[in-house]
């Protein structure tokens, strides 16, 4: 079970909780950063974040698939933008809440940074996500 927690103390985050908590005995899944990158390796959205986001998005939910998770189970992430341009990393964030990802809302944080891993690329996301129980008859 997870437990979305608001401090009513703290200014009122916009669209993700300040912490998640998670019953013990719980499966987590501790996804490495997705990329902007195609299954061929080549960098998808050159020059737009935006579209690199989008990118993102879709591997991390591939990532998740992957591991018997989706996106309403992720219970953090760190999303990483390079820029220091406050509208750029907006952006990058309205590509995230229109993802699902917010729905829980889940704990995250936005950093806009130097450089990132890969030529060109301006958007990566770090997530830890809860891997539910297979359910009887579901065929997991």
């Amino acid at each position: 079970m997870i437990h979305r927690v608001t401090a009513p103390g703290l200014f009122a985050p916009p669209t993700y909780s300040h912490a998640c908590v998670v019953e013990a005995g719980t499966k987590l899944a501790f996804l490495a950063g997705s990329v902007p990158l195609d299954a061929r390796g080549e960098l998808i959205g050159a020059g737009d974040p935006v579209r690199q986001a989008e990118q993102v998005i879709a591997n991390l939910t591939e990532q998740l698939r992957e591991v018997g998770s989706d996106l309403t189970h992720v219970l953090t992430t760190d999303v990483y933008v390079v820029s220091s341009n406050p509208a750029v990393l907006s952006a990058v964030w309205e590509v995230v809440e229109a993802s699902g990802l917010s729905t829980g809302p889940h704990a995250s944080t936005l950093i806009g940074v130097a450089c990132l891993g890969y030529a060109g690329q301006l958007v990566e996301i770090t997530a830890t996500a809860v891997v539910p129980e297979a359910e009887e008859g579901d065929g997991a």
